[in-house]
């Protein structure tokens, strides 16, 4: 089976132009591709994880990545699935993001040796002149057709900046650039960037002629990417200090039976026969499903070493075992109490388990928070330090969250 082929039966491929060459350049080690990321927050998150994969698959079939970094589309947002427009972001802020991106996809791709790039769009974008950019780009685009994108349609009713309208222009010239600069062939992207990437192949062929070598595949990324990286809570992210690596392993051992075959397919590198094997696992064993896939995700992310502690931790938990020694905690100061006490949502909050006192309180009266094993039902209940006899409490949120509070 060719890399090709592999990604089909992963379910990774949901559209692409010029099937024929594409497998064959996949397949044979030759195509040069990138993906887009454009850094709206200070780390990845489960999202970009499928592009992560990908972008690794590709590589060890010989493939180069090029990870383009939006340092330029950054200053305007990319305005596909969203309802309102997004907060534009300082130059020092958006750079900050650039760097974590950096250490964080190392983890992934092999840049040594010219064996992958990342590049930042900021290099050709910032310094465009916008009459030329009009005249060099803006005659190759038809506004009638740029309205007719899904993407641009979703924002009718709530208006569309002129602003976020040139998004799909600055998104088709990457293409143009990174074709003529790098040798880039292929743009991968979520299906909800469809018609960015038909731009950026429009604009090749129009400035360059027909024979221009310029392809586009699209995958489910987005789609599927988003979903999985989402919790009530807020994004999954990969960086340790946003989300810990137990609480990591937490969200891949509690996705839904349903998904657990897809996940293991679309994101980890078993091979298809390992998890056909897994796929037959029926009723409560298919935990043991969901144990591989959350061990092999944080291994990936944090490390044999973190993996292994998440795992212990949890199994614990599962387990109704005593060992709280790998789970995630907060350490709490004597500053944190009021006369000696603190507030069961002061509490919560100061363990990073609420976004504001009004989910607390959503939670409490839904019967969502125990501490040490005694369900809390009054939204002002307080604790007192002879109430960490044990020198912790343990604070459950849900039915399979666990965070210790250690004074």
């Amino acid at each position: 089976m060719g890399v090709y082929e592999e990604l089909t039966a992963r379910g990774l491929i949901a559209q692409v132009t010029d099937e024929k060459e594409i497998r064959e350049l996949v397949n044979s080690g030759k195509a040069v591709f990138y993906i887009g990321f454009d850094p709206t927050a200070d780390s990845l998150h489960v999202g970009h994880f499928m592009a992560l994969c990908l972008m690794k698959r590709l590589q060890m079939a010989g493939n180069k990545p090029i990870a383009l970094l939006g340092g330029g589309t950054g200053m305007i947002g990319d305005p596909t699935g969203r309802t309102d427009m997004r907060q534009v972001l300082t130059k020092e802020t958006i750079q900050h993001n650039v760097s974590c991106f950096k250490e964080q996809m190392s983890k992934f791709i092999d840049f040594s040796d010219g064996k992958a790039l990342m590049v930042d769009n900021a290099e050709w974008l910032l310094d465009l002149n916008y009459v030329d950019l009009l005249r060099e780009v803006g005659a190759c685009f038809s506004v009638n057709r740029m309205l007719s994108a899904e993407c641009y349609k979703q924002r009718w009713e709530k208006g569309l900046s002129f602003l976020e309208f040139n998004y799909m222009i600055m998104q088709s010239y990457d293409f143009y650039v990174l074709y003529q600069k790098y040798g880039c062939n292929m743009q991968f992207g979520g299906d909800d960037q469809w018609s960015n990437m038909l731009g950026g192949t429009e604009l090749i062929r129009r400035k360059l002629g027909k024979d221009a070598y310029a392809m586009t595949i699209n995958l489910l990324l987005n789609s599927e990417g988003k979903k999985m990286g989402k919790t009530q809570s807020g994004a999954v992210w990969l960086s340790a200090e946003k989300t810990s690596p137990y609480e990591f392993y937490q969200y891949w051992r509690n996705v839904d039976d349903a998904d657990v075959v897809k996940c293991l397919k679309m994101l980890t590198f078993l091979s298809l026969e390992e998890i056909d094997e897994l796929a037959k696992l029926q009723g409560s064993e298919i935990n043991k499903a969901k144990e591989v896939l959350a061990y092999e995700l944080t291994q990936m992310i944090h490390g044999k070493e973190e993996a292994e502690k998440a795992q212990e931790a949890a199994r614990a938990l599962f387990g109704s075992k005593t060992d709280t020694a790998n789970m995630p905690s907060t350490e709490l100061s004597d500053g944190d109490f009021t006369d000696g006490e603190i507030s069961i949502l002061e509490l919560l909050s100061k363990c990073g388990l609420i976004p504001s006192n009004k989910e607390g309180r959503r939670l409490i009266q839904q019967g969502g928070i125990s501490v040490d094993d005694q369900k809390v039902d009054d939204v002002f209940k307080k604790f007192t330090k002879a109430d960490f006899e044990k020198g912790y409490v343990v604070i459950k949120k849900g039915k399979k969250k666990f965070h210790k509070a250690v004074i």
